[in-house]
């Protein structure tokens, strides 16, 4: 019996899963520029896989009219649009006239303003969203928004500006020592978020723990007459630089918008004090409750700064204790 037919099959079906996957698996690119307002360019690159009769075409929403019939190749289209409306939020598809031949589609889209976006489509995916255009009014709105969230989920940096509270004592002080504080980070903030500077981020947040060590110690000592107790301004302005590069690491998980940057640095910065002055009121609210109780008890009408400094020493080595265990962890993580 003659098996030659046999072995020749049984290759054929071997090496047919081979064949299947060695196709081109390049995608289909499309590039969409806008030239002028509500006015578009497309262009697409189709792979030589598929067929000449198969060859798709780029719709765009039905307020788009084209200028004419797509010109060029097999391989290489271009057309052009006039769109009534931008086309935030609008769709745009890709149509195979006969069938999708499962190949990725890869979509390039700039703006006059320079905002550009890149995605990739599964081959099971034919139609893509443009996202909506960036606007100053917005852009503020979601940073400051970003900065009012992250300060009131900071629990270092709120701590931090606790401790300030506690060792400025008055009204007036506090005032000053928590303004330089803001300016500070400001600085610091505005050059890491545009690259200016650049540091790195687990040195950083170690830092900032330590930092919050240092105020906490002061708390916990007896003595009033060192520079901190004297100047905190000079401390909050000093760590004050250090808070803002822990500042800049989250816009830089965040991300910054294309064409508003200023405004995004601006109105997250904004936010931050927002939460930062929210916090600052409580605890001076607290702080007066304090004083009342102690009035209370003491049967004073008015009492001194100095008859709750009994808060000083617990709330030092409470806060001092949890800032070593960041700054441990932290460290530690520098090897992880």
């Amino acid at each position: 019996m003659n098996r030659t037919p046999w072995i020749v099959f049984a290759l054929l079906l071997l090496l047919q899963p081979v064949a299947a996957v060695a196709h081109d698996t390049r995608p289909l690119y499309v590039e969409i520029n806008e030239r002028d307002k509500n006015a578009f360019s497309v262009m697409w690159k189709v792979p030589i896989t598929v067929a000449a009769t198969n060859v798709p075409d780029i719709r765009l929403p039905d307020t788009c009219q084209a200028a004419g019939p797509a010109t060029g190749s097999k391989t290489t289209r271009e057309q052009t649009y006039r769109c009534g409306t931008d086309l935030s939020n609008e769709s745009i598809s890709i149509h195979y006239p006969r069938y999708n031949p499962s190949i990725s589609s890869l979509f390039h889209f700039t703006r006059l303003s320079g905002e550009k976006y890149s995605v990739v489509l599964s081959p099971e995916k034919s139609v893509w969203q443009v996202p909506e255009k960036e606007q100053t009014w917005k852009v503020a709105k979601e940073y400051m928004a970003l900065g009012i969230d992250h300060i009131l989920k900071g629990y270092d940096h709120l701590l931090f500006v606790a401790c300030l509270v506690l060792i400025s004592g008055t009204l007036r002080r506090i005032l000053i020592t928590v303004t330089g504080f803001t300016i500070a980070h400001s600085i610091t903030l505005g050059l890491a978020a545009l690259g200016l500077v650049r540091v790195a981020v687990p040195p950083v947040e170690a830092a900032v723990a330590l930092s919050i060590v240092f105020l906490a110690m002061e708390l916990a000592r007896e003595k009033r007459d060192t520079l901190t107790w004297r100047y905190p301004i000079a401390v909050s302005v000093s760590f004050g630089l250090l808070h803002g590069f822990g500042f800049a690491s989250v816009l830089g998980e965040i991300g910054l918008p294309q064409t508003e940057i200023p405004a995004a640095l601006l109105f997250f910065n904004i936010g931050v004090e927002l939460g930062q002055i929210l916090f600052v009121l409580v605890l001076i609210a607290l702080f007066r409750l304090v004083q009342s109780a102690v009035a209370s008890l003491a049967a004073k009408p008015r009492i001194r700064m100095a008859d709750t400094a009994f808060l000083h020493r617990p709330a030092g080595y409470l806060v001092g204790t949890l800032a070593a265990f960041w700054m441990v962890d932290r460290v530690a993580s520098f090897w992880a």
